[in-house]
């Protein structure tokens, strides 16, 4: 028999009779008419070629058969309410899942300290790995399921199929060396075009302020390119190079060095600092969880 040409409903009704021998209160307890609960017996006889339930007295006593099916169809509708049917709930004190987050370096560096100060006091026993990668390939990882989340600046997940939640606003801002011997606490534009700069542009993931200098046909010299931001702070703290980055990277890198920032005399685009991530996850419960605890902690709303 072809399970696809099974109405499942009927072992419902079935156990439904197994519990109260009677075709009326069965109905009741199950929600049916009467009528439709003899119905459901009827197709239940004829689906299983047995009378399944014979009037004795005042109630439906099962045959043979019946009892036989009786402990699997009370396994199968038991099973079915209480882990098929019950909502999933994710405690996040006890939960060892391990979540996959793209960031670039930077965002590992910036953000993931205050990350796991917050999952130590929320979610002790929950595990985090970061995967950095070009901007193209992340669509690709979180419809596949090799990423759940993605945090940072993400541009191309902006399309169906993907959810973001802002968590930041960060403008651009010049960063020098504290006793840098030309740039004081402002700068000009000729001095920010005279001036050397380093600049890092990752594989795969384009710098949007290199794009908008050259939208405004600014040129500038660019002595250096590096392709990880975390190597820009000795590389500034040790030469009389210019970086201009967005200002969370800035503030990380004069917190943890000898360097300051200067407001950058061209106006520079602002970068979305968002979460990502694809429908599939949406009503995870355990993934709405992490993504309401970030939000909290970084959201300047």
């Amino acid at each position: 028999m072809n399970i696809a040409a099974v109405d499942l409903n009927l072992l419902v009704a079935f156990h439904a009779m197994l519990e109260h021998r009677n075709v009326t209160r069965a109905g009741e307890a199950i929600g049916l008419s009467q009528p439709a609960m003899s119905s459901a017996v009827r197709r239940l006889r004829l689906l299983l070629e047995d009378p399944l339930f014979i009037r004795a007295g005042l109630e439906m006593k099962p045959t043979p058969r019946a009892l036989q099916l009786s402990a699997a169809v009370r396994q199968v509708v038991q099973t079915v309410q209480s882990e098929i049917l019950q909502p999933t709930r994710f405690e996040a004190r006890s939960s060892t899942r391990t979540f996959t987050v793209l960031m670039p370096d930077i965002g590992e560096a910036n953000f993931l300290p205050r990350i796991l100060a917050m999952l130590a006091h929320e979610a002790p026993h929950l595990n985090l790995r970061t995967l950095a990668m070009p901007r193209h390939a992340a669509a690709d990882s979180l419809e596949s399921g090799a990423a759940d989340l993605a945090m940072g600046y993400f541009p191309d997940l902006h399309k169906a199929g993907f959810y973001q939640q802002q968590l930041m606003r960060s403008s651009h801002v010049s960063l020098v060396r504290k006793n840098h011997p030309s740039i004081g606490e402002q700068m000009s534009l000729d001095q920010f075009i005279a001036a050397s700069h380093v600049v890092v542009k990752p594989h795969g993931r384009e710098h949007v302020f290199e794009k908008h200098l050259l939208q405004q046909g600014i040129t500038r010299r660019v002595v250096l390119e590096i392709s990880n931001f975390l190597s820009l702070l000795p590389i500034i703290e040790s030469s009389d190079l210019i970086a201009t980055v967005p200002q969370d990277l800035a503030d990380f890198c004069v917190q943890h060095g000898q360097v300051r920032t200067v407001p950058t005399p061209v106006k520079a685009p602002v970068i979305d600092v968002q979460l990502h991530w694809h429908q599939r996850l949406q009503k995870d419960p355990g993934h709405a969880w992490l993504r309401s605890a970030i939000h909290r902690l970084f959201s300047q709303t």
